[in-house]
């Protein structure tokens, strides 16, 4: 079917404007003025913007094994609801975590059929599985993640410097890595106040960690990808060794650009998270890093859990599950924030879609471009909304954003070319070669 979609608002790479995009076959067959004649039929979107499905190449969906913090099924529903129309899945907590070809397969057995929008998988790099990895990689894996720190789950047991540089020699991949340094972190003692457990984990750990990582990709060569950086501190080491050759990149996530530690209530475990929230001026300096490119992805880490593992009956922070689900909220939390500080949807756009396809090297998608796959996003910028968790489509719907005013909706998410809906109609993707 041939269709086309008219918008004044049209995020194209080189900008916005007003277009017309038609799609054929599920792919983007033209990209032609707004009045252009267009054979197939035509919606005019009136004043919504046209976006590309964002791209999150951070989410834990931990099935199979624990589908009981989550799914395939109300993981991709929430992307799509969220305009997120690809998703990279963690290797963990999935069990099997997805650390050889048998668990990938596992993994993707379970997915199939489930999914609303096309995913992915990482692969996991952990001791011992050092002969796994380019198997894993010719399977179709992403690439690699690595803790550095105590994960939280005992069968994704961290790797050390020597087992990082280990990693690195067995495949040349794309390395993700959960930069905290334990040798920094301090026992969380049994408390309701967050800034006691803001403690445990100082921005040093970070910035340790990544220094560790940056001098293990410098020593190999390695490309790597610092996940969920919530230390500004860790800033001015990334942009030394990107001057000085290491092929690194970096993330951030929505609650780090847009929640206080200073506001988290006393007992609100829905906003603990491994690194942790930090307070206004470091969220500041994560903008910066946006701003210069030192940050260039901008994902969720959509790391669900039972309610009961949150301890919100204690408030008890030390004890809680971390991990904050957002997959749904990303889009309008991070455009809220990034137009109260002068950026664009574009560049939103950039952060939320472009860059993590980029990232993983999936260039048929998050850009509207001729032969992209037709994953759009007709979203109203200007409407505002009040979150409220029981429209959340995730399996626990715990967030920190509850009740909080947001500002833009998404109405209607296409994957190739085909509205979301009750019918999951995801793809399970694998690896492309990245230029």
């Amino acid at each position: 079917m041939t269709f086309s979609l008219r918008s004044r608002q049209v995020y194209l790479p080189g900008g916005p404007r007003a277009a017309t995009v038609t799609v054929a076959g599920g792919r983007i067959a033209a990209v032609s003025g707004y009045e252009d004649p267009v054979d197939g039929p035509v919606t005019d979107l009136g004043p919504l913007a046209l976006l590309p499905g964002l791209v999150d190449t951070h989410v834990h969906v931990n099935e199979p094994g624990r589908t009981e913090w989550e799914g395939f099924a109300s993981a991709t529903r929430a992307a799509a609801a969220g305009g997120v129309t690809t998703i990279i899945d963690m290797p963990l907590n999935s069990l099997p975590p997805t650390t050889s070809v048998a668990a990938l397969e596992a993994k993707r057995a379970a997915a199939l059929g489930q999914c609303h929008v096309d995913v992915g998988f990482w692969g996991g790099a952990v001791p011992g599985n050092a002969a796994d990895l380019r198997p894993l990689h010719d399977a179709g894996v992403f690439g690699f993640k690595s803790f550095l720190a105590d994960s939280g789950v005992p069968e994704f047991p961290p790797l050390d410097a020597a087992g990082l540089a280990d990693a690195f020699a067995a495949v040349d991949a794309l390395f993700i890595v959960h930069a905290e340094d334990p040798e920094r972190l301090r026992e969380a003692r049994s408390s309701r106040a967050y800034a006691d457990f803001l403690a445990s984990r100082p921005p040093a750990a970070e910035v340790s960690a990544v220094g560790i990582a940056l001098a293990a990709a410098a020593a190999a060569g390695a490309r790597v990808h610092i996940l969920h950086l919530s230390a500004a501190d860790a800033l001015p080491g990334l942009r030394e060794a990107r001057a000085g050759g290491v092929r690194v990149t970096a993330e951030t996530c929505p609650h780090y650009l847009t929640l206080d530690a200073l506001a988290v209530p006393d007992g609100a475990t829905e906003f603990k998270c491994c690194p942790p929230i930090r307070d206004a001026g470091n969220q500041d300096r994560l903008w910066g890093g946006l701003a210069d490119g030192t940050i260039s992805v901008v994902v969720s880490d959509h790391s669900p859990s039972t309610a009961e593992l949150k301890r919100r009956d204690t408030g008890d922070f030390a004890a809680a599950w971390g991990g904050i689900a957002s997959l749904q909220l990303g889009l309008p939390a991070v455009w809220t924030a990034a137009r109260e500080r002068g950026f664009t949807l574009a560049d939103v756009v950039g952060w939320m879609a472009t860059g993590p396809a980029d990232l993983v090297g999936l260039a048929r998608k998050g850009r509207i471009a001729v032969g992209a796959d037709a994953d759009l996003v007709a979203f109203d910028p200007d409407a505002v909304f009040v979150v409220d968790p029981a429209a959340l489509h995730h399996r626990h719907p715990v967030t920190p954003y509850a009740a909080r005013e947001l500002s833009g909706v998404v109405r209607t998410t296409w994957l190739r070319g085909v509205p979301t809906g009750a019918s999951p109609a995801g793809e399970l993707l694998l690896r492309e070669d990245v230029p």
